[in-house]
């Protein structure tokens, strides 16, 4: 195959030959163009309201629980039904904008997401905000893979496209700290409605300027897979139900139908992905010890970081009577420590040419803070849990971009891409698997300090099973691409040096 044909092949839209198709009033681009513009603040705008939604709604559980009458086990569905489709449909996001064009996709997924918020703010009941959840998550999962695209056909420079990746990617950490606070401050000010409703501006003023100022990569041709894309979401779903509605009420029947629903699509999934031509995610990448470790601590981390914040959030409100705002403010040291984190990450991993003691740093120091996090009780002084939520929060965003690193880095150069999907759609998964196994503790316990012992314990074991599984799967010695990767500098919460180095090396990623 060709150079052109592989950049065909792997979603190039900014090769030598690409045309692009610019909105009313658009001009070419200069040379030496600069980075600042209304086309990264539309792609920009459509990131923050999508990883907005990540942390917003936590804060708001408590008033919303409240108001409809929902169980926790109905909170765990807010927050996983969200997750669920995010994870779920990510690469199948990636393959929709090359087959349709990444601003019609980015448009559509915007446009559903914003519909999703007025139904989730307009929710008479916890089934129906459940199922609007649902809903908004198919839009990210639609918006994220566009967006990168779109920043690519909007910077052909690739120095410059590297700083708007970089900003982009910088948003999500912004967007992930926010959250706590401005949930917070909407819910004490008029009520968790609001945390919905902020994002129909936020939206609408993103399609706007996608539409007048961002340019349009032409559609490529790629094959689906749909039938790896059906029963990737039906193992997912049974796996959710199975832990959530276990945890309610035990091994009842529906439990039971899940779990084996769960099982049957996994294995229905893996043979799908063995016979089929273009598989969704090919299987041999596994065989690669580093692709494989990385993604898995991708999952664990985010299984033990989402599933401390969800009944962490509960803890703060419910047993020690916070309000919103002062529960997001308490918050703070581990949401702000998160996007301090990310930003060390990047050039300590520069400096130690490999992704590997990076991990390990960052898997240590968070979970020995998620093991801190026992000591929460009903009375515990406030200033003694500020230490572990930010070792936790610190060591979250310290090791996931090496993590992604390390993904990448165990593939070839043209599946950068695909490696970078795969990462984040394990991340998404350990999200759901965290909310669904933590939350249910919680739910199941007599009384809600010992479930919520529990529950931090899993998840800073979580932690140290990673740290384990780096020991094994990461080298010591860094390859030529690791020392490539590294350079790029600062990393960020969602894995942003990944994208950079693919920026500049002309890969098409897909990375929220």
């Amino acid at each position: 195959m060709n150079a052109e044909g592989e950049r065909h092949q792997n979603g190039d839209v900014t090769g030598q030959g690409s045309r692009t198709r610019r909105g009313p009033g658009e001009a070419a681009e200069p040379a030496g163009q600069r980075v600042l513009s209304l086309a990264l603040l539309a792609v920009c705008l459509g990131y923050f309201m999508v990883i907005l939604d990540t942390t917003i709604v936590n804060v708001a559980l408590p008033a919303l629980r409240q108001d409809l009458g929902a169980s926790v086990s109905g909170l765990q569905w807010v927050v996983d039904g969200y997750l669920l489709m995010l994870a779920a449909l990510l690469l199948s996001g990636g393959v929709l904008t090359d087959r349709m064009g990444a601003r019609r996709v980015f448009q559509l997924g915007l446009g559903l997401f914003v519909l999703a918020s007025v139904g989730c703010g307009l929710a008479p009941s916890t089934v129906v905000l459940v199922i609007a959840r649902l809903l908004q998550g198919v839009g990210a999962a639609l918006a994220v893979p566009a967006s990168l695209a779109l920043l690519r056909a909007a910077y052909p420079e690739p120095a410059a496209r590297a700083r708007a990746i970089g900003m982009w990617g910088g948003i999500a950490g912004v967007a992930a700290a926010a959250g706590p606070i401005l949930g917070g401050v909407l819910v004490t000010a008029a009520s968790w409605r609001l945390v919905f409703f902020v994002n129909v501006p936020i939206g609408l003023l993103a399609m706007v300027l996608t539409v007048r100022q961002v340019p349009a990569p032409e559609p490529r041709p790629r094959g689906l897979d749909p039938a790896a894309q059906v029963t990737g979401v039906l193992a997912l779903a049974a796996l959710t139900l199975a832990l959530i509605e276990g945890g309610r009420a035990g091994l009842r029947p529906v439990v039971i139908v899940a779990a084996v629903v769960f099982v049957v699509s996994v294995a229905g999934f893996v043979v799908i992905e063995r016979r089929v031509p273009a598989p969704m995610l090919p299987l041999g990448l596994f065989g690669n010890a580093m692709f494989s470790g990385g993604n898995a601590v991708g999952l664990l981390i985010n299984l033990g970081f989402y599933g401390e914040l969800f009944v962490i959030n509960l803890y703060f409100q419910q047993l020690r009577g916070y309000s919103a705002l002062v529960a997001g403010l308490a918050l703070l040291p581990q949401m702000g420590m998160a996007a301090i984190g990310s930003l060390l990450s990047g050039r300590f991993t520069a400096r130690a040419g490999s992704p590997r003691p990076t991990m390990l740093i960052g898997l240590l120091i968070g979970g020995a803070g998620l093991f801190g996090l026992t000591i929460a009780g009903t009375h515990t002084p406030y200033p003694l849990l500020i230490a572990p939520l930010v070792a936790a929060g610190f060591g979250m965003s310290f090791t996931m971009p090496a993590a992604t690193t390390a993904v990448v880095e165990g593939v070839p150069a043209e599946r950068a891409g695909l490696a970078s999907g795969a990462i984040n759609a394990s991340r998404q998964i350990g999200g759901v698997i965290g909310v669904a196994l933590l939350g249910a503790l919680v739910s199941a316990s007599a009384a809600f300090i010992p479930g919520l012992r529990i529950a931090v314990i899993i998840a800073g074991a979580a932690f140290f099973t990673g740290a384990l599984l780096t020991a094994m799967t990461v080298p010591r010695r860094p390859t030529a691409g690791q020392l490539v990767l590294s350079s790029v500098g600062a990393g960020h919460l969602v894995g942003d040096v990944a994208a950079e180095c693919r920026a500049e090396i002309g890969e098409h990623p897909i990375d929220p």
